[in-house]
C-alpha cells in the first residue's frame, strides 16, 4: 500500500468511529511507519479513539507520549493534542506525562503551543483543579505573537472559568483589555466569552 493510499484508508478510519476501539493496535504499529504523514495521523486518530476508549489505549500511551520529544513540530503537535485527549477521557491515563506538557508553552513552534492550549483545554474540562498553580501559564500565552495563538489563549479561560472561575478572576484586566481593543477580532470575541462564562463583567463600570 502506497503512502498516499494508507492515509486514504486512515481518513475512511476517521469517519467510522464504530471501529476505533478494535483498531487500536493497528494504528499503535503506524507509529514506526517511515513517513511523519501517516504517524501524525495515527497520533491523531490514537487522540480521538483515547477520548472515547482511554483504557484501550492506554498501554500505547507510553509510545505516543515519546513523540513529544521529536525534532517534527507536526509530530509535536500531534502528540500533545493525543494526551489531551486522552487525559479528557481518563486523567489517570496519562498522568505521568501531565507535567511534561507544560514546556510546550514556550515551543518554538507555534502550531505545538496552540496544540498545548488544546490539550489543556480538553484535560481541564473534567480536572480543573489540577491547573490552580499554573495559571500563569497561560497569562503567557494570551501575549503569543502569533495570531492564531492568541486567539485560542483565552478559551483555556473560558473552560476554566465555567468550573472554577476563582482561577480566572485575577486576569480579568488582561482579558477586558484584550476584549476590547485586540487587533483580532476572534480573539476579542473569545476573550469576552471567557468573561462571560467566569461571571465578570465585560468592562470595568
Amino acid at each position: 500500500m502506497t503512502e498516499k493510499e494508507l492515509y486514504q484508508e486512515l481518513g475512511t478510519l476517521t469517519k467510522n468511529r464504530d471501529q476505533w476501539e478494535e483498531r487500536i493496535p493497528y494504528l499503535a504499529s503506524l507509529l514506526s511507519h517511515e513517513s511523519d504523514r501517516i504517524r501524525a495521523k495515527a497520533l491523531w486518530l490514537l487522540g480521538e479513539a483515547g477520548l472515547v476508549y482511554p483504557l484501550s489505549v492506554k498501554e500505547n500511551v507510553p509510545a505516543i507520549a515519546s513523540f513529544c520529544g521529536s525534532p517534527a513540530a507536526l509530530l509535536r503537535e500531534r502528540a500533545v493534542n493525543a494526551l489531551g485527549r486522552i487525559g479528557r477521557g481518563s486523567f489517570p491515563v496519562i498522568e505521568a506525562y501531565w507535567e511534561s506538557l507544560f514546556r510546550f508553552a514556550g515551543d518554538e513552534d507555534a502550531n505545538v503551543r496552540l496544540s498545548f492550549i488544546w490539550a489543556s483545554e480538553n484535560i481541564a474540562t473534567n480536572t480543573p483543579d489540577l491547573y490552580a498553580d499554573h495559571m500563569p501559564v497561560f497569562e503567557k500565552l494570551l501575549h503569543d505573537p502569533v495570531d492564531k495563538v492568541r486567539m485560542e489563549s483565552p478559551e483555556i479561560f473560558r473552560v476554566l472559568g465555567k468550573r472554577r472561575p476563582e482561577f480566572v478572576r485575577p486576569y480579568a484586566a488582561r482579558l477586558r483589555e484584550m476584549s476590547g481593543s485586540d487587533s483580532n477580532r476572534v480573539v476579542r470575541i473569545h476573550s469576552l466569552g471567557a468573561l462571560k462564562a467566569a461571571g465578570l463583567e465585560p468592562a470595568v463600570p
